[in-house]
């Protein structure tokens, strides 16, 4: 971990460090596995999953027009932030264990880092056009 925070300001996190090192493109293909349920572009709507086009600075469990979160989802009052992604995807159900999303997770720590920084790329794209 050190060597990950060469160059960083002190007290910068460990999703921070991971950030400034990942790489989008890798992201990008590691996101196919999640193009099974979730699109990152807007036009393309839902899927069985809500579309995730600017999904950062959105309520979770609130996307109009998708109608299958679980009931606490659609309780939850936490904001999407690359932080909170970060928790999320290293293990789902242990944040929301009655979620209706079908994953175990992403493990690695720099794999989730890379499926984040393709999403703030993808999902900020999409809502400039």
């Amino acid at each position: 971990m050190a060597l990950l925070l060469v160059g960083l300001p002190a007290g910068a996190s460990e999703l921070e460090a991971r950030l400034a090192l990942a790489d989008v493109d890798r992201g990008r293909i590691l996101f196919g596995q999640c193009r099974t349920c979730h699109y990152p572009q807007q036009f393309m709507g839902h899927n069985t999953g809500p579309n995730l086009s600017g999904i950062f600075g959105k309520v979770a469990g609130k996307q109009p027009g998708f109608e299958y979160y679980s009931a606490r989802f659609k309780a939850a009052q936490f904001v999407w932030t690359p932080k909170m992604m970060y928790a999320w995807l290293e293990n789902p159900m242990a944040i929301y264990p009655d979620s209706t999303m079908m994953s175990n997770g992403v493990p690695d720590a720099q794999d989730r880092a890379d499926l984040i920084a393709f999403l703030m790329q993808a999902t900020r794209r999409d809502s400039e056009n």
